[in-house]
């Protein structure tokens, strides 16, 4: 079953939010260690907002945790959470193989959720677990044509871009060939998206991304941080923490496609913005603006 994803719609109507996580990234925790796991994400309201968004009274949420290696541990971590906060039915999807993906009953599940979250990870199994999937075509129908919210912490919002960062280590990056970069799930296109960005440093692996992909727009997220994307171009930055726009569109000079790799990668020109909470950023303009109202009003003197 394929649905058409080219119908003429000039915006989506649905939202997505990406998230800078704070998660377990698949691991066991060390039993001697007295680290708690939990949701960081959810303590600052991001995980209420995206409830806020979903416009069902009862929403039926579906967490999809293929992207850990301990599904089952952050799968009643997300179910304690949405029980704080009065949400009863949330279904976990254990998706470990493509066969898995081909399951009649998730496709089912996915077609009368009211939102979808996907967990922390590794974003490079989400990808492989759902390109070219009938989930994902009904994932993107419904973004684009229906009031449908898609979330993801960490690889999650990682692998929502058409581009995305597979790796890379953050000392190295602006070395050329130092970010791994393949294919998203395409839910929004022009975009590069990083996570755990300030607290792990990765200002140069976003940039390096950026630069080798011209016209294109990084969003880099801390954690405790998201972004909620309405009409397929704006974003507003809800947390705690900061968001850093890396904009490539007027860079003038670089060196990126021509340095031997390992080597230095040089950049004339490119355009940072960062944004706290209540901040928003237009990436069809590709401008910063400090609230709502700003937004609306630059909007109004657009029209005129």
């Amino acid at each position: 079953m394929k649905i058409n994803n080219t119908a003429p719609v000039d915006k989506p109507k649905g939202k997505l939010i990406a998230i800078g996580g704070n998660e377990d990234k698949g691991t066991y925790p060390n039993p001697r260690s007295k680290k708690k796991y939990y949701l960081d994400f959810f303590e600052l309201g991001i995980l209420k907002r995206f409830l806020q968004e979903i416009p069902a009274r009862k929403p039926q949420i579906e967490v999809i945790t293929t992207a850990s290696m301990i599904p089952e541990e952050v799968g009643e971590r997300y179910l304690s959470a949405f029980r704080i906060l009065g949400v009863e039915n949330v279904g976990l999807m254990h998706i470990r193989t493509e066969d898995d993906a081909q399951y009649p009953e998730y496709l089912e599940r996915i077609k009368k959720a009211d939102g979808v979250m996907f967990s922390g990870g590794d974003q490079s199994r989400i990808t492989r677990m759902f390109l070219n999937t009938d989930i994902l075509d009904v994932l993107k129908h419904r973004y684009w044509n229906e009031d449908f919210t898609i979330a993801g912490t960490s690889a999650g919002a990682m692998a929502m871009s058409r581009i995305m960062i597979k790796g890379g280590s953050a000392p190295e990056s602006l070395l050329r060939g130092s970010v791994k970069i393949g294919e998203g799930l395409n839910l929004i296109e022009g975009v590069i998206i990083d996570t755990h960005f300030v607290v792990r440093g990765r200002f140069g692996r976003l940039m390096e991304a950026v630069v080798t992909h011209p016209k294109t727009v990084g969003i880099g997220l801390g954690e405790d941080t998201g972004v909620l994307l309405t009409e397929g171009h704006i974003i507003e930055t809800i947390g705690s923490n900061l968001v850093v726009v890396v904009d490539g569109h007027d860079v003038k000079y670089t060196n990126v496609h021509e340095v031997e790799k390992g080597r230095p990668v040089a950049i004339d020109n490119m355009v940072m913005h960062v944004l706290a909470k209540g901040n928003l950023y237009d990436f069809n303009s590709r401008r910063f603006f400090k609230s709502e109202e700003a937004l609306h009003h630059a909007q109004l003197q657009d029209v005129k």
